[in-house]
């Protein structure tokens, strides 16, 4: 069993004091292991925390799904609050990522590597799979090898002086083994949520899908690319889908409409114990 609460949001869904914020961050709790993945926009993960009784100093250790200010803007509160602990990060994870549209703007991490290692971070630089705790896995670098998840043409990086669309290669997930499938667990899927969900497949063996969390990137994708990884959700026989933050509310809807109480909207203070026992919401 894997117990996901969702500390930071777009939205908040219940009436408990809880603050939210364009950005994301998920307490993801296994038998052998406490790992935070993301820190939302402001370090509002703190208070929604402690609203909800979550005791964050006993985080094992941080993932860092890529680089962008909406996931890492709460690492130095968080590490100030933590102290020392691994941090699982991409080596592209500080590339200068960039939005085009509608002004230029840089979107990165807004620290530097040497002001969060003296807070406590121990960068663990990972491209490959890894298994950081029983039955859980960094993804690693995502292969790109659909042919209709295009990325977000908005997004760019700066490559030997020259601004180039974004690759997104620190673009990462975890996957976590249960009795009853995979859980996927999104930060913003740039990678593509096809290309996760296989290469998910491919790295823990497992075939069955038991759910996805998280940011799916499908609010500014193409009508094409939402059309065929809904399809392909279809496809998959899911027992819960809970698509949020950068999902965007019209394709959240849409989902909530063709998969009935399969799905979740997840806002801020959301807990999911999975798999799902009957009668759970």
């Amino acid at each position: 069993m894997v117990k996901i609460t969702v500390l930071s949001e777009n939205t908040v869904g219940i009436p408990s004091g809880l603050t939210g914020e364009w950005g994301l961050a998920l307490l993801v709790e296994t038998a052998g292991a406490k790992i935070l993945l993301d820190t939302g926009e402001r370090g509002n993960i703190l208070a929604n925390a402690a609203a909800l009784q979550v005791n964050l100093r006993e985080v094992d250790a941080l993932v860092m799904s890529h680089g962008h200010y909406d996931h890492s803007g709460g690492m130095r509160d968080f590490l100030r609050l933590r102290g020392e602990v691994p941090v699982y990060v991409h080596p592209d994870f500080f590339s200068p990522h960039y939005s085009a549209r509608p002004r230029e703007q840089y979107i990165g991490v807004p620290y530097c590597r040497k002001e969060l290692e003296s807070l406590g971070a121990r960068f663990v630089w990972e491209r490959n799979p890894r298994q950081i705790a029983p039955g859980l896995w960094i993804s690693g670098e995502v292969p790109r090898q659909t042919d209709f998840e295009k990325g977000d043409s908005r997004l760019v990086t700066v490559e030997n002086g020259q601004k180039i669309p974004d690759p997104l290669r620190d673009d990462m997930s975890l996957y976590c083994v249960t009795d009853e499938g995979l859980v996927i667990i999104l930060g913003c899927a740039h990678a593509g949520v096809v290309n996760i969900v296989e290469h998910a497949r491919r790295v823990t063996g497992v075939d069955r899908i038991y759910g996805i969390i998280g940011g799916t990137h499908l609010g500014p994708a193409s009508r094409e690319q939402q059309e065929a990884t809904i399809t392909y959700l279809q496809g998959l026989s899911l027992k819960f889908l809970a698509a949020n933050h950068c999902t965007g509310l019209p394709v959240a809807a849409h989902l909530a409409a063709i998969f009935g109480p399969v799905f979740h909207f997840a806002p801020a203070g959301a807990c999911y114990k999975l798999p799902l026992k009957d009668g759970d919401d």
